[in-house]
Formats: C-alpha cells, structure tokens, sequence
C-alpha cells in the first residue's frame, strides 16, 4: 500500500513556527470546500450551519480516505487534513472582531487521486450512512492556487489573534508587502490545528495566512 504523508509534504504550510512571520508560496492544492455565511447575531462557534459544514467534511474526508484504503489496486493511505477556513465580508473590509457578517468556505486538503467521481461516491455513502443535508449537498471538489502569502503559528484563543495579525502587517510593511485582504478580494485564511472542544485555549495552534502583493 502507498503511503501519502502530506503533512509532511506540505510542513512548511502547515506547520509554521510561531516565533516568526514569514513569505510561503502557496501552490495550486485539491480541497473539499462548502460555502456558507455566519447568521446575524452569531459567530463561528455558536453557528449551527458552520457546525454542519464542519461535520459534512469530516464526513466527506475520512469517507474518502478509507475508500482509498480498501481499493483492491492502487491502495493508497493518507492522513486526513486539518479543517481550514477563509472568510471575508461583503464590503471588502474584513474586521476579525466583528463576526456576525463574515462568508466563509471551509475546507480540507485532498490527494489528487481524488476524483469528481470518487468524491461524489463518497457523498452518497455519506448520505446513505448518515442521511442528506444541506452543507453536504453544497460540498464540492476544488483546487485553490493561494499564491504569495505572508503566515505564521498563532498559539493562543481566537480572540488573541488580532494582536498576531498585527504582527503580520508589521512584517508586511517592513519587507515591502501589502495585505490582498480586503477590497483586492484575498480572504483571510485560518488552519485550525487544535480542537477547541479538547485544547486549553492558551495551547490552540491557529496557522493565520494573508495573500500579499509585493511593491
């Protein structure tokens, strides 16, 4: 049986350190993604449709990986990815502290022997095991080409990160970069390494990634 280590492939996109910023060239990557929008009032951890986009992709993502572990030829392990995140907001100016306007579209990196075919396979053993909803329906399969960008590991709560991007748009202005988030239409990007629900808050690992333009 093959073996895929895409965490290791991809470590420098994934495993970032946390005492630096720095520039990553974000190539072109297969995911399963589901669009969707915080309801007003809401964020991100009370939203019960990010919830479900959330679940349709695990779903969806280990369905896949032990289609390919029990395929007869060509079997192939791999490990499932971390969910990821980009989000933004109508106007272009995206406020990380103001949640209730924010679009988004969750994700989970694929291998590319992943096919339409195989992933709409996997939709119906999903459907078929834990019946149909309207997230599962809304995934699809897509590559996404991220370009330059500027990352770093944010140790700590969600709610810290502000401070963490402020860091970012210092290194920005220092080595010649602008942030592509906003009006330009570069999303800002989330990795969610730890799960909130096991991890002290001041333990959560967060890749936080900006698309950037150099001037």
């Amino acid at each position: 049986m093959k073996i895929l280590d895409l965490k290791k492939q991809y470590k420098n996109l994934y495993q970032p350190s946390a005492k630096k910023i720095e520039t990553v060239q974000v190539p072109n990557l297969q995911f399963a993604m589901i669009d969707g929008a915080i309801e007003k009032g809401s964020e991100p951890g009370k939203s019960p449709t990010f919830a479900e986009a959330t679940q349709a992709l695990y779903s969806l993502s280990y369905t896949l990986k032990f289609m390919l572990k029990k395929r007869k030829t060509n079997a192939i392990d791999y490990p499932v990815m971390a969910l990821e995140g980009l989000w933004w907001v109508e106007d272009g100016f995206f406020d990380i502290t103001v949640k209730d306007n924010w679009f988004y579209t969750l994700m989970i990196m694929q291998p590319d022997v992943i096919t339409k075919e195989i992933f709409e396979e996997a939709r119906e053993q999903v459907r078929k095991k834990k019946g149909d909803s309207e997230m599962l329906s809304k995934a699809r399969l897509a590559y996404f080409e991220e370009g330059l960008c500027v990352q770093t590991m944010h140790i700590g709560p969600y709610a810290t990160e502000p401070a963490t991007i402020d860091r970012m748009k210092e290194f920005m202005a220092e080595n010649g970069f602008e942030d592509n988030v906003g009006p330009r239409g570069g999303k800002h990007h989330e990795i969610y390494l730890s799960d909130p629900r096991k991890a002290a808050p001041d333990k959560m690992k967060t890749v936080l990634r900006h698309p950037v333009i150099k001037v």
